[in-house]
C-alpha cells in the first residue's frame, strides 16, 4: 500500500495541470491492482517511511522531520496536503523542500485553514503559479489565515510581488508575525524621520530584519545615524540608517578610526566624507585601503581632495577607477587632453558619457584605445596602451 502511495503521489506532483482529485481517480481506476484480501489490522503508519517514499526527503532529513510529526497515525491529512499542493502546481523537488523546512506543514487543515488562505491570496490577484512560489518560501505562514492580510500590506509597502518575494528569501518570518507589534510602528518611524514610501520600500528590501527588529533598537538606529551628522530631511539619510544598522557604537567608531587612519584625514574630514557617503562604514577595510593608496600615492589626490568627494571611494577599483586613469594618463601623456580635466568629473560619469567623452573622439589618433581600455576594465590593464 504505501508503494502504491508513492506511486499516485508522485504523479500528481509530476503533473499539476491536472487537477488532484481528478488525477487521483484516473490513477485509480487505470493502475491500481485487485483488491486484496481483507487484513484483520492496519499495520502502524511509518512516518519516516512517507517522508522519504512519498515526500522526497533523504534519509537524514526524513529522521530529523519525524520527530515532530510522531503524533501522526495515518497518512490521510498528509495525503490531502500534497494533493493540494500538487494542484497549485508544486513540484516534488518544491514539495521536499517546505516538508523539511516544516515538516508540520502537512498537518495543515486543507479546509479549514489552506484552501481559504490561497482563496484570499487568489483575491488579491495573485495566480497559482504565484501562490505555490510563495509556498516554497513561507510555508509556515500558511498556517494561519491572517497571512493574507499581512501579504496584502507587504506587497503594497514593497510595490510589487517579485520584491515582496526578495525580502522573503531573507526573512520569510515576515508573513508570520503580528503587524501592530512590528513592522507597522517601524514603518511609521521612518516616515517621521522624512522617508518616503520609495526609500522606505528599498530600505526595507535591503534589510528585512528592520521590520521585525523591536521599536526602540531601531530608534536607536535612527539616533546613531543623525550622529553621524546626518539630518532627517537630508537625501541621505536612508543611506546613513542602512549604514549604521545593527553594527553598534564601539563597531562605528572603529570604522571610524579605520578610515582616519587609511586615508589621512582629519576628525573633521571623516565627519564630512561620512556625512555624504555613509555607505563607506560598511565598506571593509581592505578594499578602503587598496582604493586610498591608489588614489592617493598613485593618482596623487590630495587627502582632503578625496574628503569632499567621497563617493570617489564607492566605486570599483578594478573595473572604474584603475581603468579611467590609464586612459586619462594616456591622453595626458600623448597630449590629446587639450585642457586639464578633473579626475573627479572623470571617474564619476556614466561609462556612456565616459567612452563618448574619452574615447570615441579618438578613435583615429589612437585607433587601439577603446580595446585597451575595455581589456583594463576586464582587469587585464596592458602595460601601456598603444598610440598606434
Amino acid at each position: 500500500m504505501l508503494r502504491l502511495r508513492s506511486y499516485v503521489l508522485t504523479h500528481l506532483i509530476s503533473y499539476p495541470s491536472a487537477s488532484p482529485i481528478s488525477s487521483l481517480h484516473g490513477l485509480l481506476s487505470t493502475t491500481a491492482p485487485a483488491p486484496a484480501p481483507p487484513i484483520s489490522a492496519s499495520p502502524a503508519f511509518a512516518v519516516e517511511d512517507y517522508l522519504v517514499a512519498t515526500c522526497g526527503l533523504t534519509r537524514a532529513q526524513a529522521f530529523k522531520a519525524s520527530t515532530k510529526l510522531s503524533h501522526i497515525k495515518s497518512p490521510s491529512k498528509p495525503d490531502a496536503v500534497l494533493s493540494y499542493l500538487a494542484g497549485l502546481g508544486l513540484s516534488g523537488g518544491d514539495v521536499a523542500k517546505v516538508v523539511a523546512k516544516d515538516p508540520r506543514f502537512l498537518c495543515i487543515s486543507v479546509e479549514r485553514t489552506m484552501a481559504p488562505v490561497v482563496s484570499g491570496l487568489t483575491g488579491l490577484g495573485l495566480s497559482h503559479s504565484e501562490i505555490a512560489r510563495l509556498v516554497s518560501f513561507a510555508g509556515v505562514s500558511f498556517r494561519s489565515r491572517s497571512m493574507v492580510s499581512r501579504l496584502q500590506y507587504y506587497q503594497h509597502l514593497f510595490g510589487s510581488f517579485e520584491n515582496l518575494l526578495l525580502v522573503l528569501r531573507r526573512n520569510a518570518y515576515l508573513l508570520s508575525l503580528d503587524l501592530q507589534g512590528t513592522a507597522k510602528p517601524t514603518i511609521a518611524l521612518l516616515r517621521e524621520c522624512g522617508l518616503d514610501a520609495c526609500d522606505i520600500a528599498k530600505l526595507c528590501v535591503r534589510l528585512p530584519r528592520l521590520l521585525t527588529t523591536k521599536l526602540e533598537r531601531v530608534r536607536a538606529m535612527v539616533a546613531c545615524a543623525e550622529g553621524l551628522g546626518v539630518p532627517r530631511d537630508s537625501g541621505m539619510f536612508s543611506e546613513a540608517l542602512r549604514a549604521v544598522a545593527f553594527l553598534g557604537e564601539k563597531k562605528i567608531a572603529a570604522k571610524l578610526e579605520h578610515l582616519k587612519d587609511t586615508l589621512g584625514w582629519s576628525d573633521a574630514e571623516v565627519g564630512t566624507a561620512v556625512c555624504k557617503a555613509p555607505m563607506l562604514l560598511r565598506a571593509s577595510k581592505d578594499r578602503m585601503q587598496r582604493l586610498s593608496e591608489f588614489l592617493i600615492s598613485e593618482v596623487g589626490l590630495e587627502p582632503t581632495y578625496v574628503a569632499h568627494r567621497p563617493a570617489l571611494l564607492t566605486y570599483s577599483l578594478e573595473g572604474r577607477i584603475r581603468p579611467r586613469y590609464c586612459v586619462f594618463k594616456f591622453l595626458k601623456e600623448n597630449g590629446l587632453l587639450h585642457h586639464d580635466r578633473d579626475y573627479y568629473a572623470a571617474f564619476m560619469v556614466t561609462e556612456k558619457v565616459f567612452v563618448k567623452k574619452y574615447i570615441s573622439p579618438h578613435s583615429e589618433s589612437a585607433p587601439h584605445l577603446a580595446e585597451d581600455y575595455a581589456a583594463a576594465c576586464r582587469g587585464e590593464v596592458p602595460a601601456i596602451f598603444r598610440l598606434t
